[in-house]
């Protein structure tokens, strides 16, 4: 007798999650043109992007990041008060049990903090002129946080 294995029981598969990644500008500078692009690069390469905008606080930040449930948070800073502004939001997402968001950011950073800021937890720093393919590619390395997946119906 041929007995046909039920192809749902063998072949099930973990519904495949695209990458959530949050996008803001930190402080109070205002340039947000290379935040922008980056946002669409990431977006274009497959992953979900949520784009904040300009004038966050990390407080903000940190409150919409574990609001939309991201694997990543990628900021930019130019206002030279990166060391700060990244430790507050480093501070948040542990106090709030989310050390698990990868945190990276880019903008105008001396080589001797960004040594600093990957001590405190950040992940990675692109300076200006960083091809947007070298940042696709490291966002695309992160792992994804581990939750509970909500297919939807």
């Amino acid at each position: 007798m041929n007995r046909r294995r039920s192809s749902t029981a063998n072949n099930r598969k973990q519904p495949v999650r695209k990458l959530r990644v949050l996008v803001a500008k930190v402080g109070l500078d205002g340039h947000d043109r290379g935040v922008k692009i980056v946002a669409r690069a990431l977006r274009d390469a497959g992953m979900e992007v949520i784009y904040l905008g300009i004038h966050n606080t990390p407080k903000e930040i940190a409150s919409s990041a574990l609001q939309e449930d991201v694997d990543a948070i990628g900021l930019s800073v130019h206002s030279a008060a990166h060391m700060t502004l990244f430790g507050e939001l480093l501070d948040l997402l542990k106090k709030n049990k989310a050390r698990d968001i990868a945190v990276f950011g880019g903008g105008i950073v001396p080589q001797e903090d960004i040594h600093s800021l990957k001590r405190m937890g950040v992940k990675e720093i692109f300076t200006p002129g960083a091809p947007l393919a070298e940042i696709v590619n490291f966002v695309s390395s992160l792992p994804s946080r581990k939750r509970n997946v909500r297919l939807e119906q």
